[in-house]
């Protein structure tokens, strides 16, 4: 009897405890911790306070609360209006006005918090949930791909945990658009002009069609808008969210693909039915990062390990890791000497450019194409690929991702796959035999949409494995589609019963077509498998677009690359290097660099300078821990040591990537070529070593400044600025022109070159006198054509090609000394003036070394 009162008693006492925990749950803030922050979440389901655990700063707005979890209808928000927290499983509940109830998991992870979505039940037509968006008072970086707010102090983002949970909050197409938007990274070194605000947003530059045009505002307050996973909100700071979609509904979404939304340019928005797949937003999965900026890729990288979310490496690295942060070479031409060059240069990765584009064709895999060489027999991608290993050297080709062209691809012709991704979809309301010219169907659609990126306007029907091209609909009944040409590509004509199905295809910006989400994991497994089998494990995916055409947004780059890395992961791939047009959140994990553009477009290391595409790059991928680019740099046959040099310096400095372009015969017309070599394997080393600490990169950053690197031992290097003055449009006159030098370092012999230029293709200088500070005189009585050389350096002086290849020497007397501090230098005509021709003079003076 005692022992059965005992057991009502204990059965009671906890019956009451866990009563009262559960009102307790329900009554008070739930709080949420990591290392760093505690956030805590109000009895009506939002984040009221996201406070940092070391300095009590609050992250969270005053009087800006955000939903942990919105629901989404159509085109709105249902937002929580009630929160109760198990704390037995660590389970919260929420309630929405609609009758939904969402049970999310929650999960202290040390450096991160983990958020579930289990059940949402009923659903009552919501068609996405959002966690977020959350609102920070963060906003001095945006990092809008991949959804990270940043400043000095401190960083705050989310991570998709699983496939189907993408940046940004529910659009058409789940992407965004690329605008410019205001604001300034330093109000004080950066003050907005009188005509501008912070968050004012404008169009991209250009016709939309020429991509260097799209960059167009030099301004740093301009900032280029490339992602949705972050937003900057000039009224308390920022937003960051992600979304999951129930993708099993089918969808009619109006987009662009790229590169904004503006109707009337060559981009504009069309309408485009995307077919469902087997994805749910139940199960999706966030991870919640607050840690202080300095530690936010490591803290990244920690999420990404625990969570088992894709983590390539590069020797033992992890790519995103600036440590891993390596140049390729793009290469041109004839490959007798690539690999040479890729040793003496210490690069691993090359990206074929002098093979060509090339567009996958599961009927022709390899192509008729071959591996030229001036002196050799040509191969076969997969004999090369096999010997380019052999080196040590990661090799890849410059692909077109999923472009399916007609004339080169057996999913298009002659016999049309079924899972070509397609714009509209009807019914023909007739009969129709293979002589027929004239279709109609049983509604318009948006059939008189013209198709294509770029205004090509390629609109192709597809019934049963016939193509047909057609131009335009009737507006009324019956529906006709007009300018028909049947059998298109060499498809065949067939005949089709009424109420067949007809289809538009999407096409891509070459007018060829692209994979739905079925056949693009066909692609997926293609590429990983032609990789492994081609001696390759480098890629360049160009048109990276064809994974947004499918109208799927960031889900399906996620699929793409995760079959990729899977399936060449299964046929013996180990590291696979990508490159490739564009990084989203959807690819952000996967990509290893992002070297688009180049040029002077992106950083120009002879006058070191940014280009606008090259800033713009720059504060969109920092922004969102990736490394800036400087995309393709050719080396320029005319390139001085120290315009080398200074490549390797600023990459290093700023943490950037590029490519290298080089040929055979831009090389070996380099007079400079075994300094540049000998050098630029200095820098590799030293960069491969890491030991350039954070002072001496911000040193390497300065654009007032190059750099010389002399190795002097395996793990001893020394490092010495140089300081350039150029006096560029000096007016060929026989009067002189005064170039006054302030030499900062200490005396040193004169090293100076003239360089000539003409409006006319065969303009010269019929001579030239260089007059110095002391009154001494040297006069090179010889005809100077366009574009060669007066080089004075080492107290020897000589007359150079376009190339700066010695052709003619200079008699001098006497040593020419840089004195420290002012002085100047005068250059004229000898004999008589030519308005038509002008010169440059290039001063460069070399300061004390620096043991690193």
């Amino acid at each position: 009897m005692i022992n059965k009162l005992n057991t009502r008693f204990l059965f009671l006492l906890v019956f009451g405890m866990l009563l009262i925990i559960h009102r307790q749950s329900n009554a008070q803030t739930i709080t949420l911790n990591t290392k760093f922050v505690t956030l805590s979440i109000n009895k009506r389901g939002f984040i009221s306070s996201i406070k940092d655990k070391s300095s009590h700063k609050e992250y969270c707005p005053a009087g800006k609360l955000s939903a942990l979890l919105s629901l989404y209808k159509g085109e709105n928000y249902i937002l929580p209006v009630s929160a109760a927290f198990n704390t037995l499983n660590r389970r919260i509940t929420l309630h929405y006005p609609n009758g939904s109830v969402a049970t999310v998991q929650t999960d202290e992870k040390g450096e991160y918090v983990r958020l579930r979505l289990l059940s949402l039940k009923p659903r009552n037509g919501v068609d996405n949930i959002v966690w977020g968006p959350y609102k920070l008072t963060i906003s001095k970086t945006i990092g809008d791909i991949l959804g990270v707010v940043r400043d000095d102090d401190f960083a705050f983002g989310i991570l998709g945990l699983n496939d189907n949970t993408t940046s940004g909050p529910p659009t058409g197409g789940d992407m965004s658009f690329m605008h410019y938007f205001i604001h300034s990274p330093d109000p004080v070194k950066y003050p907005l002009p009188p005509n501008l605000k912070e968050g004012q947003t404008f169009t991209i530059g250009g016709d939309g069609v020429n991509d260097v045009a799209f960059y167009s505002h030099p301004e740093e307050y301009y900032r280029m808008n490339y992602g949705n996973g972050a937003k900057l909100e000039p009224a308390f700071g920022s937003t960051v969210c992600m979304h999951s979609r129930d993708r099993r509904k089918e969808q009619m979404i109006r987009f662009p693909v790229l590169p904004d939304n503006l109707d009337g340019k060559a981009n504009s928005a069309r309408y485009q039915l995307v077919p469902p797949v087997d994805a749910d937003f139940i199960g999706s999965s966030v991870a919640l990062l607050a840690c202080p900026d300095s530690i936010g890729l490591r803290t990244i990288e920690q999420i990404v390990l625990k969570e088992g979310l894709p983590h390539p490496e590069i020797d033992g690295q992890w790519i995103k890791d600036p440590k891993a942060y390596r140049p390729d070479i793009a290469w041109y031409g004839a490959h007798d000497s690539l690999i040479t060059y890729a040793h003496q240069l210490a690069i691993k990765g090359v990206q074929d450019e002098g093979w060509g584009e090339y567009y996958p064709n599961p009927q022709n895999r390899w192509t008729n194409r071959k591996i030229s060489f001036n002196n050799a027999a040509p191969m076969g991608i997969p004999e090369y690929g096999a010997l380019m290993k052999k080196n040590g050297i990661r090799y890849g080709l410059h692909t077109l991702c999923e472009f399916l062209q007609p004339d080169n691809n057996s999913d298009v012709a002659p016999v049309p796959s079924d899972s070509l991704a397609i714009m509209q979809r009807t019914s023909i309301t007739k009969d129709l035999t293979d002589q027929d010219t004239v279709i109609t169907v049983s509604d318009r659609a948006y059939f008189n949409e013209y198709g294509g990126w770029e205004g090509n306007h390629t609109n192709v029907l597809k019934i049963g494995k016939e193509l047909i091209e057609y131009n335009g609909i009737t507006q009324s009944k019956p529906y006709t589609f007009l300018h028909l040409k049947r059998g298109l590509y060499g498809t065949k004509r067939g005949a089709y019963k009424k109420g067949a199905t007809i289809v538009k295809l999407q096409p891509n910006c070459y007018r060829g077509f692209v994979p739905d989400m079925n056949l693009q994991k066909v692609y997926a497994a293609y590429y990983g498998k032609w990789l492994t089998e081609g001696g390759m494990d480098y890629i360049d995916f160009d048109g990276l677009e064809s994974c947004i055409y499918q109208g799927q947004g960031q889900y399906s780059f996620k699929q793409f690359f995760r079959n990729l890395f899977d399936t060449y992961s299964k046929n013996g791939g180990k590291y696979l290097r990508v490159m490739g047009s564009a990084v989203y959140e959807g690819n952000w994990h996967y990509m290893s660099v992002c070297n688009v553009g180049g040029g002077n477009n992106m950083f120009n290391p002879v006058l070191n300078q940014w280009g606008i595409e090259g800033k713009d790059m720059r504060y969109v991928f920092e922004s969102s821990y990736l490394p800036a680019t400087f995309g393709i740099v050719d080396l320029h046959s005319d390139w001085s040591l120290y315009d080398a040099e200074n490549l390797e310096a600023k990459s290093i400095g700023w943490n950037a990537t590029y490519m290298l372009g080089l040929s055979q015969h831009t090389v070996e017309n380099c007079p400079e070529k075994n300094n540049i070599f000998k050098a630029y394997r200095a820098w590799e080393n030293a960069r491969a070593l890491n030991i350039f600490t954070k002072a001496v990169k911000e040193q390497l950053k300065d654009l007032n400044y190059k750099f010389h690197l002399v190795q002097n031992g395996e793990k001893s290097f020394v490092l010495y600025p140089v300081r350039e003055i150029r006096f560029p449009d000096q007016q060929y006159t026989v009067e002189k022109n005064t170039c006054r030098v302030n030499n900062e370092f200490d005396a040193q012999p004169l090293d100076c070159a003239i360089r000539v230029s003409s409006t006319e293709k065969d303009g010269y200088a019929d001579g030239i006198r260089i007059t110095f500070q002391d009154g001494a005189e040297l006069s090179i009585d010889k005809k100077i054509t366009n574009g060669e050389f007066i080089i004075l350096k080492d107290n020897t002086c000589y007359v150079a090609d376009k190339n700066r290849k010695k052709i003619a020497e200079i008699p001098t007397q006497g040593n020419f000394t840089l004195s420290h501090g002012p002085s100047s230098i005068q250059v004229s005509a000898l004999h008589n003036s030519n308005q038509k021709v002008n010169m440059e003079l290039l001063v460069s003076s070399v300061g004390p070394g620096i043991a690193l």
